[in-house]
């Protein structure tokens, strides 16, 4: 057994294994949504590939010291010139610290293709928001039943009645969303469907509030989690004097009016209001 041998070996697995990992967490949706639908993938939480990654890389950064410790004669050799002298800014070592600058400052620029890279895995996460469903705000699943159902604007006693019906046991109103969904083996987002009356999904309402990371989606995902026509949201926007297009997010077409994502979700809203012949003045208690 070759202590030098060990140490390579274990920053060669630890390496592809955080490799995975990595593809893994930037795939993961937002937490706000992981935690909304018990999100999992082979089994494992977002918070659980998480602690694998952070634990893995601790592993390779050990393994890599004892590396460089193991061969440090031949990593010198990389900073000697001809004449056999140490040399640290020699070519190699330069062109391999433009390399890194590059990719430090055209990340923080947001550069292409840097910014390619962290645009795809934006837009990755954007569709996980659509397809398991934005928490009503944030952190929702940390709630009590009671103060959910007082922050939605829900009956207390209906939705009692309705996780009963449904099956869903739980010890007291005080208990988190989380607690019961853990409990029952579903998500909390399950535990909210439960609790509330079906509602025909073509009239789903946007919350009052602006929902946590929803400046982050585009006009056209809101619109297919809602139901809204695009063309006619575009239409009213240019009405309001502000320009926009389907693939741009809240906050992007905030910046470029100058308004604050606040100010244009709530004329996203009323847009909306208008286009599926709701009251605007019955919205939703949050």
């Amino acid at each position: 057994m070759k202590i030098r041998r060990i140490t390579s070996l274990t920053a060669l697995f630890a390496f592809i294994v955080m490799t995975f990992t990595s593809v893994i967490l930037y795939i993961v949706p937002h937490g706000r949504i992981a935690y909304w639908s018990d999100w999992h993938l082979f089994g494992l939480s977002k918070e659980e590939w998480g602690s694998i990654h952070t634990n893995l890389g601790l592993l390779f950064l050990l393994s890599l010291f004892l590396h460089l410790y193991y061969n440090w004669k031949p990593i010198l050799s990389y900073l000697k010139n001809k004449t056999k002298q140490i040399k640290v800014f020699t070519v190699d070592f330069n062109v391999a610290f433009i390399i890194a600058t590059v990719f430090i400052i055209g990340t923080h620029l947001m550069l292409p293709p840097f910014s390619w890279v962290l645009n795809a895995g934006e837009h990755i996460k954007n569709q996980a928001a659509v397809k398991y469903g934005e928490p009503p705000y944030g952190h929702a699943e940390l709630s009590s039943v009671k103060t959910f159902t007082r922050k939605m604007g829900l009956e207390l006693s209906e939705s009692i009645d309705s996780l009963r019906i449904n099956g869903i046991k739980f010890e007291s109103v005080n208990q988190t969303l989380k607690e019961i969904a853990s409990a029952n083996e579903i998500s909390p987002k399950q535990i909210y469907l439960a609790m509330k009356s079906e509602v025909d999904e073509n009239t789903k309402e946007m919350p009052n509030l602006l929902p946590t990371g929803i400046g982050k989606r585009t006009l056209s995902d809101i619109s297919i989690e809602y139901h809204i026509d695009i063309p006619t949201i575009l239409i009213g926007l240019s009405d309001n004097n502000l320009k926009a297009s389907s693939t741009q997010t809240i906050k992007e077409i905030a910046k470029q009016n100058n308004k604050s994502p606040i100010d244009v979700y709530e004329i996203i809203k009323e847009l909306s209001y208008t286009v599926k012949n709701i009251d605007p003045t019955r919205g939703n208690n949050s």
